[in-house]
């Protein structure tokens, strides 16, 4: 997730990528470094049927330099435009739990 300027790069690893989205932009933890930094901006994701190798890919990508995790974003979404409208259609069943 990034911010409307695309300054400001936030990763993370969720068993609810669209609940995780809304309550990201809602502010829902309001001390959050999402809310802080305002990043409500869905540019790139990736799906695991292993929660564990999500979030050894989370912790892989959180290493990396800014430079290269522009570049995994550039080759998906090189206009960098929100892909939350997709996640949501592609993905209707969410239960949306204690929103």
């Amino acid at each position: 997730m990034t911010n409307k300027h695309n300054t400001v790069l936030y990763i993370g690893v969720t068993t609810n990528l669209v609940l995780r989205v809304i309550k990201h932009r809602t502010k829902k933890w309001v001390d959050a470094f999402t809310a802080k930094y305002n990043c409500d901006k869905l540019v790139y994701y990736e799906y695991f049927d292993d929660i564990v190798d999500a979030i050894a890919r989370d912790r892989q990508l959180k290493k990396w330099r800014r430079k290269w995790k522009e570049a995994l974003i550039n080759k998906i979404n090189p206009l960098w435009r929100d892909l939350f409208d997709d996640v949501e259609r592609d993905y209707p069943h969410t239960d949306f739990g204690d929103l």
